[in-house]
This record gives structure tokens, C-alpha cells and sequence, in this order.
């Protein structure tokens, strides 16, 4: 694994400086920001995507486009190239904010709204039914989570519950998921000990459940299990890349 992790984060960083579109980094770009927003409802297809990727175009199409949809998906772009540009630095406060402003500053709908952009939520929110942290409570609770973090082995245990806990505090007005998701793949290219994995559409009943479990019995079980098997998949797709 260490000998994929390493060539992975150099094609990367190569393909991103290139403007490459037809390698692994296109390839989870794109793969990464369909499944992402899709979890969160984008209407767009990986066609589409592909499209607005490679050449910044959407093809010809009998029904409409939601301008967020195109917007979040531009940001998401942003999002993994500030996530690649940023790889040596430890994970952040100020850092986790800025991926948020990537993915979120050019969302008309959002700043239309007064959502904060790049900052903490200033409302209260809620995942369903769910309380989350208010947001006099935000900074505390995210410090504590970072602080923690810092001290434990890295392994996919820790990773589980570091996303499950930092869902429950969910820390921005939107785009929580969509930050979250990100976080993991870039702590999985930092660390030796972690596989890389990109959550899929097709697995978001077990995604959801898996948070559930953690929010109501602070198990990781099910969300450890289909990371795991999420990471294999990804390392199987790559290898049509690897010469």
C-alpha cells in the first residue's frame, strides 16, 4: 500500500500541474465530486461532470441545470486541488475552513442566504431530526475534536470516528458532508497507515446508518466496514492507471 500511496500522490501533483484530464487525478476528480455532491442531491450526471471537468462545459440537455449544482460542483474542483496544494500541512482549524471556502464561495444561493462563507455556521442546524452543536459551541467542540485527533495513532478506526464525531458537530451553515468527505481522503493520502477511499453514491444507505450508529450507540462498526471496502474498490480502479 505504501508503494500505490506513494505513486498516487505523485501522479497527482504531476497531472494537476499539467492540467492533465486523461489520468488517476481527472479520474478522482471527478469520481470524488460526483459521489460527494450526489450523497448531498446534485441532479448532475458523471457525464456532466465529466464535461464541466475536462473543458468547463455542460453537454446539450432536454431538461434544466440548477445553477448550485454547477456552482458546487466548480467548488468541489477547488476543494481537492486546495486539498492536494495543502498535503504536507497538519490538519487545521483554519485549514478545514478554507476547503469549505473553496467549495462554497461561489455559490450564489448559499451568500444569497447570509450563510457563512469559509467561517462557522452563525444558526443552529440540524441533520434530520438531530440537534447539532449550536453555534456559541462550534470553535470549543471543534478544537476539542483536533486536539484529540492529534493524539491518536492514525488508522482507519480513528479516521471513522474523528468524520462521525465531526458530523455531529457539524460545524458550517451547508457543506458539511461534502468538507467531511474531503478530510478523509486527504488525512487517508497523508498517513502511511491509511488506504485512500472515496465514498460512493451507491453505498449512502450504509454511510448514513454508519453515522446513525455512532450518533446513537458511538459504535464505528459500519462505517469502519464500508470504508474499508470503499478503499479496496478505489485501489482496484487506480490500477488501470498504473503502467
Amino acid at each position: 500500500m505504501s508503494e500505490f500511496k506513494q505513486w498516487l500522490i505523485e501522479r497527482l501533483k504531476i497531472e494537476q500541474k499539467r492540467f492533465d484530464r486523461s489520468g488517476v487525478y481527472a479520474y478522482t476528480q471527478k469520481i470524488v465530486a460526483y459521489n460527494s455532491n450526489k450523497i448531498e442531491g446534485s441532479k448532475l450526471t458523471l457525464e456532466q461532470i465529466s464535461s464541466l471537468f475536462d473543458n468547463g462545459t455542460l453537454p446539450i440537455s432536454d431538461d434544466y441545470y440548477r445553477a448550485k449544482d454547477v456552482e458546487e460542483m466548480n467548488g468541489h474542483f477547488l476543494m481537492f486541488n486546495y486539498m492536494l496544494d495543502t498535503l504536507e500541512e497538519e490538519l487545521a482549524e483554519n485549514l478545514i475552513k478554507q476547503l469549505h471556502c473553496e467549495l462554497k464561495s461561489g455559490v450564489f444561493e448559499d451568500r444569497a442566504k447570509g450563510y457563512a462563507i469559509g467561517d462557522y455556521k452563525k444558526r443552529p442546524n440540524m441533520i434530520g431530526m438531530y440537534k447539532t452543536a449550536l453555534p456559541k459551541d462550534v470553535e470549543t467542540e471543534m478544537k476539542q475534536l483536533l486536539d484529540w485527533y492529534y493524539k491518536q495513532e492514525k488508522s482507519m478506526k480513528t479516521l471513522a470516528e474523528f468524520h462521525a464525531r465531526y458530523e455531529l458537530i457539524h460545524p458550517f451553515q451547508a457543506g458539511n458532508g461534502r468538507t467531511g468527505r474531503m478530510i478523509l481522503f486527504r488525512e487517508c493520502l497523508k498517513y502511511n497507515e491509511l488506504a485512500p477511499f472515496i465514498i460512493l453514491d451507491d453505498d449512502k444507505s450504509k454511510y448514513l446508518e454508519g453515522l446513525k450508529e455512532f450518533r446513537e450507540h458511538h459504535k464505528i462498526d459500519q462505517l469502519l466496514e464500508l470504508m474499508q471496502k470503499e478503499a479496496e474498490t478505489y485501489y482496484q480502479e487506480c490500477q488501470y492507471f498504473i503502467d
